[in-house]
């Protein structure tokens, strides 16, 4: 995996959480920030580069997600990628001999497939679990992965493009960690641990780790609204943020945290979220029933998501603070009896088993005998060399 958005991350922690809730002491997991720990300059700064990137220059970042998406052109970068990051990869699984290989990032799909197979004469299985939600690139399929598993059927249908054979793929939905539909409370429980009004219906928003985007403009263009509503703001760890929001003239009750850790009691409390069109936010919003209003997209990875909610009715696009503040105003329109309505509608999309069908999969992976892989040394292709250089002098003049 890789730190270049927290959607990786997560995905690895929750299959490791649910290994270790499954098999205890039996299994060991680690995670390796590919492009941090084994990459060479200036690939090792792309966990602080893309971020910035998908921020400032949306519009380049789509032409490139857009150029790179074809099944050749994935395979060129995907190639010259390997040629810069070969070593790093071969270190990296020489230093974490492994009994199954789990990747979750776009971009090792078909690198560390291809260093596995260039470093050892037998390899463990290597599988791919998708993390972006509907419209995934190319770079994320590999037809000699073993096992390749994807969140939704778009993802799927992509795969197949790609030239996988569909016994290698399985549609299980994206992993959440176990520990959030553990800990999702009734929505009463909720709000009287949170300190909510019981009655009140409630705007959750939310905006990554960083509280990046226009968080305060479209908190304060709700608040003008003037909407019966109480509002929650996640600030994550951007504290300007938090001081401005607490700073703030409300019409309706506010409640204004910090980074947190308590996401499913937020969600089990709110009635309708705002948030940009991250997979795992979506995913976790389906799981808690939770409507959706999408502020933000990042092109390419997560448009498909926006159309992907549209299309079953589980939430809106709302691309401004106005736009959230109408749509919200909307939602809260249709009284109690349509928010339930949506709420049912987003339920139906999710698959709360998921991170369990992936960590069962994985260790049925872990328990295969390792795979030979015809790996060709410099010797190899030394003597091809000298043998077709030997059968042109026999076949010469």
């Amino acid at each position: 995996m890789s730190d270049t958005g927290g959607g990786h991350r997560a995905a690895a922690e929750a299959i490791r959480d649910a290994l270790v809730i499954r098999h205890g002491d039996e299994v060991q997991v680690e995670l390796v920030d590919v492009f941090r720990h084994y990459s060479p300059f200036p690939f090792k700064y792309m966990p602080e580069f893309y971020p910035w990137w998908v921020n400032h220059s949306k519009s380049s970042w789509a032409m490139g997600y857009k150029l790179s998406n074809t099944k050749a052109r994935a395979r060129m970068v995907a190639r010259s990628l390997y040629l810069s990051i070969e070593k790093g990869l071969k270190q990296m699984f020489r230093e974490h001999p492994a009994d199954v290989v789990v990747c979750v990032h776009s971009l090792f799909s078909q690198t560390a497939i291809r260093a596995l197979n260039r470093t050892f004469d037998e390899r463990p299985p290597f599988m791919i679990v998708v993390t972006d939600l509907v419209s995934t690139h190319m770079f994320w399929y590999d037809k000699h992965a073993d096992r390749c598993l994807v969140p939704t059927k778009p993802a799927l249908e992509r795969g197949l493009e790609a030239g996988l054979r569909r016994d290698q793929m399985r549609l299980t939905g994206l992993p959440v960690n176990p520990g959030f539909t553990e800990s999702l409370p009734t929505k009463a429980a909720a709000r009287a641990e949170l300190g909510w009004d019981p009655d009140l219906p409630a705007v959750l928003l939310v905006s990554g780790g960083e509280g990046m985007g226009p968080l305060y403009e479209t908190a304060r263009a709700i608040n003008n609204m003037n909407l019966p509503c109480q509002i929650a703001v996640v600030a994550g760890r951007n504290r300007q943020l938090k001081a401005d929001l607490e700073a703030s003239t409300w019409h309706h009750p506010a409640h204004i945290y910090p980074f947190i850790n308590f996401m499913p009691t937020l969600m089990a409390a709110a009635d309708i979220l705002v948030t940009k069109a991250g997979p795992a936010t979506i995913t976790e919003a389906c799981i808690a029933g939770l409507p959706l209003i999408l502020s933000d997209a990042i092109p390419g990875q997560e448009t498909g998501n926006v159309e992907f909610i549209m299309k079953n009715k589980a939430g809106v696009y709302a691309p401004s603070p106005d736009a959230v503040a109408a749509a919200v105003k909307s939602f809260l329109s249709d009284g109690p009896a349509g928010l339930a309505k949506r709420s049912e509608r987003v339920k139906k999309l999710a698959l709360p088993n998921a991170v369990w069908d992936i960590a069962d999969e994985v260790w049925e992976q872990a328990q295969r005998k390792r795979i030979p892989t015809q790996r060709r040394t410099l010797k190899d292709r030394f003597n091809d060399v000298t043998r077709g250089l030997s059968e042109l002098t026999i076949s010469g003049p």
